[in-house]
């Protein structure tokens, strides 16, 4: 079982949510916060959250950093008790940390609206 360090899951945040607009302090904050949670499992039981917590674990969840799962078990009374885990992506979250930037993306039109008109007139 592969375990995300935290230099890791931050990196993998800042190149999601960090991408997105969210500050570099709170990149920290939210990976010490997610590491708190999963320490070095990559499992937490839902129950353990509460509402504040499950919103964050939805917004990582649309960014691919979490998943989720369920198991279903029969109690003595022949009840069905489901029980929903989160799960940490460790691969998705460890390719994305380690992986090699790309080309930067060049805003095109905020380039050459930054030239001045001398540059594009023609003698």
């Amino acid at each position: 079982m592969p375990v995300v360090s935290l230099d890791e899951l931050t990196e993998a945040l800042r190149r999601t949510l960090g991408k997105k607009g969210m500050p570099e302090k709170e990149v920290v904050a939210l990976a010490e916060y997610i590491i708190s949670f999963f320490g070095f499992t990559e499992e937490v039981i839902d129950n353990r959250l509460d509402v504040d917590d499950r919103d964050v674990f939805y917004m990582l969840e649309e960014e691919g950093l979490l998943t989720t799962r369920q198991e279903e078990i029969h109690i003595k009374r022949g009840k069905l008790w489901r029980i929903h885990y989160w799960v940490l992506r460790t691969e998705f979250i460890k390719r994305l940390a380690h992986e090699e930037v790309g080309d930067v993306e060049i805003d095109h039109q905020l380039l050459y609206s930054s030239i001045s008109e001398e540059v594009w007139s023609r003698d």
